[in-house]
């Protein structure tokens, strides 16, 4: 790797964005989606999470290498301080090193704007990213018991916990495009340069 950035994908190119997340659904059980949505269906997903959350883009070498991003965890307002995560890598830089640092970078933004739990929602025979949460001081929280199916089988869905912010009374969710610019720019910076060492 010779350059890495780090950007936020509102008004990105979806159909490039689509194209890492389109095998996933194909070829794997790691996402339960069945049929790959249009171009346009993924840009609105886009457009209605990002601003609110982080959406980003990582880019190894100028191309689009993988995208992470939070949105709700449960829609009642008592769980307005919990965010759920996702992040997805193309095929070919999975095992590169690039995912953990790219969901800590999403957590911390995250910490930025107020939230104080964050989740993943893994299914259970992927092993890999169960070991990466731990890792990262995920606790398994739940497991849900052949409730997705898949590719002529049933999947277990694995959930797994981290606080990132304190016990007290939580305070106001900023959104993310609200946040201070510098300080999220300086945070994708220690980001890349972590990603090059």
């Amino acid at each position: 790797m010779k350059i890495v950035e780090i950007a936020a994908a509102k008004g990105c190119d979806a159909k490039a964005v689509l194209s890492i997340y389109a095998p996933y659904i194909l070829t794997t059980p790691v996402t339960f989606e069945t049929e790959v949505p249009t171009e346009a269906q993924f840009a609105q997903r886009i457009e209605a999470i990002s601003g609110e959350f982080p959406y980003l883009l990582l880019f190894v070498d100028s191309e689009l290498a993988g995208y992470a991003y939070a949105h709700r965890q449960a829609e009642r307002a008592a769980f307005g301080w919990n965010a759920e995560l996702s992040v997805y890598l193309r095929m070919d830089m999975r095992g590169k090193g690039l995912g953990r640092p790219l969901y800590e970078l999403l957590m911390d933004l995250l910490k930025m704007q107020g939230y104080v739990n964050v989740y993943g929602v893994i299914t259970g025979s992927n092993e890999q990213s169960i070991v990466m949460h731990e890792k990262m001081g995920f606790e398994r929280i739940g497991k849900h018991e052949k409730t997705g199916y898949k590719f002529g089988q049933w999947h277990d869905t694995v959930w797994m916990h981290k606080r990132i912010g304190g016990d007290g009374a939580p305070g106001e969710i900023v959104r993310f495009d609200a946040l201070n610019r510098r300080a999220v720019a300086a945070r994708i910076e220690a980001t890349c340069r972590q990603l090059l060492e």
